[in-house]
């Protein structure tokens, strides 16, 4: 009883937030493992695979490695955010600093 009144409320949300900010480190890390080769195979689509497949590219059209590096940026900084907002909205500590309890 004290570990579902006590302990679950304030593990569950922090787990939340770890799981979302554990996210985009995810991202980056498979993007620069298939960067270097050593990520998913050849036909399946990957962001890393894509900026190293545009380097032969990059003199005459950059649109073909700047687009894939935008959405690796765009997609791990709306992550952070997501987590930052959620650590700010389930964050017990917080809710008392506030004045909400």
């Amino acid at each position: 009883r004290i570990i579902l009144k006590h302990l679950f409320p304030n593990c569950i949300p922090m787990l939340i937030v770890s799981i979302t900010l554990g996210i985009p480190g995810a991202i980056l890390s498979e993007a620069s493992l298939s960067y270097l080769g050593l990520g998913v195979p050849s036909p399946k689509p990957s962001w890393g695979s894509m900026i190293a497949e545009s380097q032969d590219f990059i003199r005459s059209n950059t649109y073909y490695s700047l687009f894939p590096g935008l959405c690796i940026i765009v997609t791990v900084m709306a992550f952070n955010m997501m987590g930052d907002g959620l650590r700010d909205a389930l964050d017990p500590k917080l809710r008392i600093s506030r004045g909400e309890l």
